[in-house]
């Protein structure tokens, strides 16, 4: 068994699963377990994939994510891997499908069952923080020049409302919508929160969106809400402390 990983989150999964020494390859975005995976081989990044350098580790299965990775990339594999297994989690309970899948395809299914009932114990704390506070509506930030954020269609959106936080706008016509910093929908805007990932937002930034959105502005760890697989379970608990840090604040 040979496996590759073009999906980042799935990657670390794999190794929480007792996987490690059959994965073979991966993204060079796929960074966790940073010094375990040291020693695995690079083959392009999750949009453009090195299909040669790929092809020359004779994987028996390949995983990647209808969101992550072009279509095109995974009809090529499709010629020359034996296995090549499509994901796509669109919410936060997808996880439990996730973990089930990968277990039983490389027999795992014990370790995939004790990270099913992990993430539930912390989907449920989640949930808790959410049913004790008001909700929030929140403007969730992805990328400057242009601004923009995230649909309610989004794995993303559904991972912040199990905290009780409602991304806006509600209806956009794209699942990552730009927007100008007059839009109207922003007057309902009660917070902003900055991800560190895709774009990398930082310190030096608070003050600019401040100044135009005219609401309290956080950073915030881009993995938390947007990492699927076993990093879901520590980013809904970090998720939560966050949301109790701030009414506290």
């Amino acid at each position: 068994m040979r496996i590759v990983s073009l999906v980042p989150s799935i990657t670390e999964l794999l190794w929480d699963l007792g996987l490690g020494a059959a994965l073979v390859g991966r993204t060079g975005f796929c960074i966790h377990p940073r010094e375990a995976l040291r020693g695995v081989a690079k083959v392009g990044g999750t949009k453009d994939v090195k299909l040669d350098r790929l092809r020359a580790l004779a994987p028996t299965h390949v995983i990647v994510n209808i969101d992550e990775n072009p279509r095109a990339v995974a009809e090529a594999l499709a010629g020359f891997v034996p296995h090549v297994i499509v994901t796509h989690p669109c919410r936060p309970e997808d996880n439990r499908h996730l973990y089930r899948l990968l277990g039983h395809v490389f027999g795992r299914e014990a370790d995939a069952d004790r990270l099913v009932a992990r993430f539930d114990a912390a989907l449920e704390a989640a949930r808790g923080v959410a049913a004790a506070r008001p909700a929030e509506r929140v403007l969730y930030l992805i990328w400057r020049d242009p601004w923009m954020t995230i649909a309610p269609s989004t794995y993303v959106s559904a991972t912040l409302a199990t905290v009780g936080w409602q991304s806006l706008p509600p209806d956009p016509a794209t699942r990552y919508p730009a927007f100008e910093t007059n839009a109207d929908w922003l007057d309902d805007v009660d917070r902003v929160l900055l991800s560190s990932e895709p774009y990398r937002f930082g310190d030096k930034h608070l003050a600019e969106v401040a100044a135009w959105a005219q609401r309290p502005v956080h950073l915030i760890d881009g993995e938390w809400a947007s990492w699927y697989g076993s990093r879901a379970i520590t980013g809904q608990q970090a998720l939560a402390a966050f949301r109790r840090a701030l009414d506290q604040a």
